[in-house]
């Protein structure tokens, strides 16, 4: 049963993308923790920690190696490993993070122990306990990939929540109708069909907000995204030629849809380029007068990824940075945001004497600095949030965007490397999250796709067709409206983890003296 909540939590997210199966991706996990613990069950042991811990754990092995399984491509296929080698790297990736559903697992029966062997207290504690591992996730590991309450991004009556809760508010949902479920299951077999019937109904109800369509959010301004759909080369193949032609190719796309988005509206326009693998530095002179002159052509502001490079008295040599430049319709270059929460084994790596093999998967690996503040970038009338690629699935840091005064976001990215996997569509749906949370159209550019415009409800209202050179010209406006979470931050996710704490304490000491959580058996 581990194993099929497993797999049912893989086929809730890109692709397939069946998200009403998070309704129920969870209760048999539940059901297989919980079920040995119940005194007169057939399955009733004397349950040691360790399988009830192992049950999470298997779960979350499946999950990840399910849905993480584009790690492979990107280690074999950009980081030159062997086959044999990637599955062993992304092996060991799904064994590490599958730690967070075995402590779920073992968090569960430690309730049920301190409640005296009664399912209950641990199945109205697991929603809360659910939303503490997720923060830990996101707050130690620093991988929040496909947080449980994205599946239901599409569903605008439920999300409403994620403005005061982020996306922990719908994990918690989704995680106390799957107790629902599993609670029928764990009652005596006359009762099971009355629960069954009502957590079904309750399932529907809150499925059916997908068909909840409000009109079209207002808009006003136009933009053009460019999907530049330029390749992944070998650093002695970015010769100055060549550097100049992809340049001057990609300036030829975008500055005609520039030009017709002026004419729409009426006022100086706006270019995002996005994060890509062509080295585009900003102190190159070439560079920066391509990105001038395109600025000055379309008369428009121009937001491009570029390398950033400083160095300051006393460093041996400068530090390089993952950045999004600001043109003016001048060509003055005025403004920069560097990339604060950097990809492991992407941008640096950790522990290099240990994974030196890293050092493959892009030319700078290893050499880039993080930035320092999340201020956005000021257009004169209105300003921009900008965040880069992984910063995306972090929604305490792109609400920070909002809340110093980002009244739009750009999202630029470079999810070539995912290859033809579902993880461009899971990357996606975060950012589709990050909009509904604080309320902000999000223009996102990427290299090869997908490249489009989200509207405050996390709606795609523009997408560019995948693996093409293409400008997008797509709606936005600006907002200077702030909503709960954009103001208070996590405040859900740190309450959910402390009432999981005080709950088990809770059980544990009206229950008796013994042990909390872990003696030998």
């Amino acid at each position: 049963m581990a194993i099929l909540s497993g797999g049912l939590q893989v086929l809730i997210f890109p692709s397939p993308s069946l998200g009403f199966l998070a309704w129920i991706a969870l209760a048999p996990l539940l059901v297989a923790i919980l079920r040995p613990t119940i005194p007169g069950s057939a399955a009733h042991t004397r349950q040691p920690r360790l399988r009830a811990f192992l049950l999470g754990y298997v779960s979350g092995v499946v999950w990840y190696a399910g849905s993480c399984y584009w790690i492979y491509h990107v280690m074999n296929s950009y980081g030159g490993l062997p086959p044999v080698v990637a599955i062993a790297v992304l092996l060991l990736f799904c064994l590490y993070l599958a730690l967070y559903h075995g402590v779920f697992g073992l968090l569960l029966w430690t309730a049920t122990r301190a409640g005296n062997a009664n399912a209950g207290p641990a199945l109205l504690l697991s929603p809360f306990v659910w939303v503490a591992v997720e923060l830990a996730r996101a707050r130690i590991t620093g991988f929040p990939w496909d947080l449980l309450g994205t599946a239901q991004v599409g569903n605008i009556a439920l999300t409403r929540v994620a403005m005061f809760t982020a996306v922990y508010g719908l994990s918690f949902e989704i995680v106390l109708v799957n107790a629902g479920f599993a609670a029928a299951f764990l009652v005596p077999l006359r009762a099971r069909r009355t629960l069954v019937a009502g957590v079904l109904a309750v399932a529907a109800l809150l499925q059916a907000g997908n068909l909840f369509r409000p009109g079209p959010a207002a808009s006003g301004r136009v933009a053009t995204l460019v999907q530049v759909n330029i390749p992944i080369l070998e650093e002695d193949q970015w010769t100055p030629e060549y550097m100049q032609q992809t340049v001057g190719e990609v300036e030829r796309t975008s500055v005609p849809a520039a030009r017709d988005a002026e004419a729409q509206q009426g006022i100086p326009g706006l270019i995002v380029w996005p994060e890509s693998p062509a080295p585009f530095f900003a102190t190159d002179r070439n560079f920066r007068a391509s990105l001038s002159h395109m600025a000055q052509l379309a008369n428009a502001y121009v937001v491009a990824g570029s390398l950033g490079l400083k160095q300051t008295p006393g460093e041996e040599r400068p530090r390089l940075f993952n950045s999004a430049a600001l043109v003016a319709p001048s060509g003055e270059w005025v403004a920069h945001y560097d990339k604060i929460h950097l990809v492991p084994f992407g941008e640096y790596v950790p522990y290099r004497q240990f994974f030196s093999f890293a050092g493959k998967l892009t030319r700078e690996v290893g050499d880039f600095s993080p930035g320092s503040t999340r201020q956005p970038l000021d257009l004169g009338s209105f300003k921009l949030g900008v965040f880069i690629c992984y910063e995306s699935i972090f929604p305490d840091e792109v609400r920070q965007f909002a809340r110093n005064g980002g009244e739009a976001f750009i999202n630029i990215s470079n999810d070539s490397w995912f290859g033809p996997t579902g993880a461009p569509g899971q990357h996606l749906n975060m950012v589709r999250m990050r909009a509904i949370e604080n309320r902000r159209w999000v223009l996102r550019s990427t290299n090869t796709g997908i490249t489009a415009a989200i509207d405050p409800y996390g709606r795609v209202v523009a997408v560019a067709p995948a693996g093409q050179r293409v400008a997008l010209n797509a709606p936005y406006a600006r907002s200077s409206e702030t909503t709960f979470y954009t103001r208070h931050g996590d405040w859900f996710a740190f309450g959910c983890a402390i009432i999981t704490v005080a709950g088990l304490l809770f059980l544990h000491y009206s229950r008796g003296p013994g042990p909390l959580i872990w003696t030998r058996n």
